[in-house]
């Protein structure tokens, strides 16, 4: 990446990250470096297309061209080929790769809740996969 890019937000599924947008791919699509779009998606780009775990998306070769530049990938448009939703603030400042209906549809048919990690009164921190097979009680508040 270029050091004279901007800096941007991109939140995903696998995680947050502060990435540089290259002065000459800004715009309404979102161009990141290919390592940092398989840490904040899960997805990595290989030779057979779009991965993730076991799954591979093709790329056509038309369409290879157009989303990759170098070491930059377009995220915004894979995003949008695999049908997941794409948001971004006016500015294009801040950028989120939203879930799937299909991924939603089936966390939720399974009726067992994502994990995450929170932190109890004294610190200590919790994730609620080390509860699995027990009834857990949540409580959530908020000021607003």
């Amino acid at each position: 990446m270029e050091s004279n890019g901007t800096t941007i937000t991109v939140l995903g599924p696998g995680a947050k990250i502060r990435a540089t947008r290259s002065g000459a791919r800004s715009g309404d699509a979102l161009w990141i470096h290919v390592d940092e779009l398989a840490l904040v998606t899960g997805w990595e780009l290989k030779p057979q297309g779009l991965c993730k775990d076991e799954a591979c998306v093709p790329l056509p070769r038309s369409e290879t061209t157009a989303l990759l530049d170098g070491e930059l990938v377009c995220a915004s448009a894979l995003w949008e080929q695999l049908g997941r939703p794409v948001l971004r603030d006016a500015a294009g400042s801040t950028w989120i790769l939203g879930e799937g209906a299909d991924d939603r549809a089936r966390q939720l048919a399974s009726l067992e809740a994502p994990d995450f990690t929170l932190p109890d009164i004294e610190g200590k921190l919790h994730s609620l996969s080390d509860f699995r097979g027990k009834k857990v009680f949540l409580a959530t508040w908020a000021s607003w």
